[in-house]
């Protein structure tokens, strides 16, 4: 299995640390934020790495190389200078992501997401499946119901997305290349009754904020996980 870190973004919500470098290269315990997650992945087998890139791309790029010294191989995905939002950037990338099952994570979070595990969650006929957490202060209100290890489209408590899923290319079919979100696409795969899902219930943070990048910061140097 493929996988793919989303690394275009602007990291608004990040300013000004992000004016002239990429979120993903912020450092972490003394490490930046997508190298932990060439490490997770590499340490899962999963060393076939697809990563997009718009704003100040070049950066990630001479940083990262070919992937080789974490462990793992690099493709980008280039989308120009402007970020194509999260299904755009995958239905873009999908030429190298192949044709099976593909993992997808956000550049900026961090956890201890077992990786390995998640393509055999996956039914062969689910076109997605998805990691929730349970609902962090920042997003008190959730994102999507799970019933039974389904995402359903009712009323009920919902948990917040993780931003790690597995994918089958088919959920973008009919879609065009341009800027367009990933959710949409999602409810209406489940409204379809073809997406599971599961409860993290281990370490996560989504690293959006200099306040959180700090946290994360004092968690790692301590050691922590």
């Amino acid at each position: 299995m493929k996988a793919m870190i989303l690394a275009a973004g602007r990291g608004e919500r990040m300013r000004p640390l992000t004016l002239a470098r990429p979120k993903p290269l912020l450092e972490a315990g003394g490490v930046a934020l997508i190298v932990h997650h060439l490490r997770a992945l590499a340490a899962a087998g999963l060393d076939d790495v697809v990563v997009n890139l718009s704003w100040l791309g070049g950066q990630i790029r001479a940083a990262l190389g070919d992937g080789s010294r974490h462990g793992v191989r690099i493709h980008y995905s280039d989308e120009g200078p402007e970020p194509l939002e999260t299904g755009g950037g995958i239905f873009r990338a999908l030429p190298l992501l192949g044709a099976g099952p593909f993992l997808v994570l956000n550049g900026d979070t961090w956890s201890d997401i077992p990786y390995g595990e998640l393509r055999a969650r996956l039914t062969p006929t689910d076109l997605a499946h998805l990691v929730l957490v349970p609902n962090p202060v920042h997003n008190p209100g959730g994102d999507f119901v799970l019933e039974r290890g389904r995402i359903v489209e009712t009323p009920g408590e919902r948990q917040t997305f993780s931003g790690v899923g597995v994918y089958r290319a088919e959920l973008f079919a009919g879609c065009r290349d341009g800027i367009f979100k990933l959710a949409p696409l999602l409810r209406a795969a489940a409204r379809a009754g073809r997406v599971s899902g599961e409860v993290h219930a281990g370490a996560w943070l989504d690293i959006g904020t200099p306040e959180r990048l700090v946290e994360l910061d004092e968690r790692l140097s301590r050691g922590g996980r």
